[in-house]
């Protein structure tokens, strides 16, 4: 693997992690939201030009040689999906508010907002892994350049 090939799987990293925030953020501001439903999302190993990661391994694993590329690695993460998840949903009666419907009830967010903030320092440790494993690879690509002087 090159240090632009780790240092792009730890881009992609942060991209999904920031992508993970601002949708946890969301959630948040709208916790008090009538009828809001809790967005989430789907993250994948982004697919290599040889196999996925699972095949890499398990060729390693067993010792048999199926892959081209000796040092083929995966390629990082990617956000496949971003999905509202109506489970939970709390319908109230409240004649009293504007959002009720003809029967009186209303249809209540399903935001746990202790959840949310345990996602969001999960999200937030993660981007910092993320960066620190870039940075400490930015450090190797100027020890190789020094050596080189």
């Amino acid at each position: 693997m090159s240090f632009f090939g780790s240092m792009d799987i730890s881009a992609s990293g942060l991209a999904a992690n920031r992508t993970r925030m601002d949708l946890i953020s969301q959630n948040i501001a709208n916790a008090e939201t009538n009828g809001y439903k809790r967005k989430s999302l789907i993250v994948e190993e982004k697919l290599t030009s040889e196999k996925d990661f699972r095949k890499i391994l398990n060729s390693k694993l067993k010792g048999t040689n199926t892959i081209n590329n000796e040092f083929a690695t995966g390629a990082g993460v990617e956000v496949t999906k971003i999905f509202e998840d109506g489970e939970g949903m709390l319908t109230v009666y409240d004649p009293n508010d504007p959002n009720a419907d003809e029967n009186g009830y209303v249809t209540k967010s399903n935001v746990n907002i202790v959840e949310e903030m345990v996602n969001m320092i999960s999200a937030s440790r993660s981007y910092e892994a993320n960066a620190t494993a870039l940075d400490a690879n930015k450090q190797m690509a100027q020890k190789a350049l020094e050596i080189g002087n």
